[in-house]
């Protein structure tokens, strides 16, 4: 565990601040949405080298969003070479590889844990395929996330199903080489209601326990309970060296996959605080930060954007946290002035610090106002006509 910061100067913020790194998805730049409705936008990026176009942007006006996760097979291209090439042409790389092994007719009772081993080999050889095209890439983790489940009590042995689980992380944490880790995700409910096979960060964790150093937890801040404390299991996992990063968004309801930050600031908020306090908020730390989301109204770019601000505001809030005047009044039992010195820096508006950061970066202080005056917005609705816009397949 890292030592914790105290208090620190605007300079030191600033320096922490242009040294995060907030990875975008490339499902974010296709059509995508709710399971009701998928409205198709205007410009939309039409193949895999057109998201990572769409991608550049982001980091080109934020700064700190240097790489994109792929989905297979949504992402699948035929020379994942050619498409690492393009995205650093472009001043971006490939992040996780995240195997789709949830929208195939075989995969109605389950990929790794369905009780047919002919449907289990299918899905392990496709993890193993992502696996390849991580080393192709030099990607540093596979990302994975199963829908496997049950509906109804006695549809399924629940434990065979762990039984089977750990055997296809078992043969792909194998595969994987240096370099390379697997985040595990974990999600509460649906598609399955009755048992989701990984549906909490305690399984997550447990798998990840018995398979090896390089295999961590994914928390994805959409997938859990209401009034769940996430930044309590953050911190757990943080402690016992585990946590391997978010997939962050926002939720109302259930798993709404919203921009982070746009439901609850003052959580996201509280998560940052203990990535801080624990000094891992730099890729040095070794816990990426990745968006997941669907943007079904917003502009898909912008959207993008604002969501990487969310995070940095939160992050440079949690960062204004006097740790040294907080561990004091900790010590001390001084509730009200332990919670003050929490909640003062929450409320603190860090826009115009961005602003003055972003600017010694050589980047206009307003990321969004500066891409809207870009044309590129304009001109890839004018250029990306015909052919199939990307969607998330549903």
């Amino acid at each position: 565990m890292r030592k914790r910061a105290d208090m620190m100067s605007r300079s030191d913020i600033k320096d922490v601040l242009r040294r995060q790194w907030i990875e975008t998805p490339s499902w974010a730049y296709g059509n995508s949405g709710t399971r009701f409705k998928v409205f198709g936008q205007r410009g939309v990026a039409r193949d895999p080298f057109e998201k990572m176009e769409d991608a550049a942007q982001v980091h080109k006006f934020t700064g700190v969003a240097p790489s994109v996760a792929v989905h297979i097979p949504w992402d699948k291209v035929e020379d994942y070479g050619k498409l690492a090439k393009h995205a650093t042409d472009l001043g971006v790389r490939i992040g996780a590889i995240n195997p789709n092994v949830f929208q195939e007719d075989d995969y109605r009772l389950g990929s790794v844990c369905n009780p047919d081993p002919r449907i289990r080999r299918k899905a392990i050889d496709h993890l193993l395929e992502c696996v390849d095209i991580a080393h192709e890439t030099k990607s540093f983790a596979i990302s994975l996330w199963f829908a496997d489940g049950t509906n109804y009590p006695g549809q399924d042995n629940i434990r065979a199903r762990q039984d089977r689980l750990h055997e296809a992380l078992s043969e792909t944490y194998a595969a994987m080489g240096d370099g390379v880790e697997m985040l595990l995700e974990y999600k509460l409910y649906e598609p399955s209601f009755y048992t989701m096979d990984v549906p909490d960060w305690g399984t997550s964790l447990v798998h990840c326990l018995e398979l090896g150093d390089k295999a961590r937890v994914l928390v994805d801040t959409g997938h859990h309970a209401v009034a769940t404390n996430i930044e309590f299991l953050v911190s757990v996992l943080l402690r016992a060296g585990r946590l391997g990063g978010f997939h962050f968004n926002s939720r109302f309801y259930g798993d709404d996959d919203l921009m982070v930050g746009a439901a609850d600031p003052y959580q996201l908020f509280r998560i940052m605080f203990e990535i801080v306090d624990a000094g891992v908020v730099t890729p040095d730390g070794n816990v990426a930060f990745m968006l997941d989301q669907c943007h079904n109204i917003e502009p898909k770019v912008q959207a993008e954007i604002r969501s990487v601000m969310n995070v940095q505001e939160a992050t440079a809030k949690a960062l204004l946290v006097d740790r040294e005047a907080l561990s004091k009044c900790q010590l001390e039992g001084d509730v009200l002035g332990a919670n003050a010195l929490f909640t003062d820096a929450f409320y603190t508006d860090v826009r115009p610090l961005l602003a003055e950061m972003r600017t010694e970066m050589g980047l206009d202080p307003d990321p969004i106002a500066a891409y809207q005056r870009s044309g590129y917005q304009r001109r890839i609705e004018e250029e990306r006509v015909g052919g199939q816009a990307a969607g998330w397949g549903a």
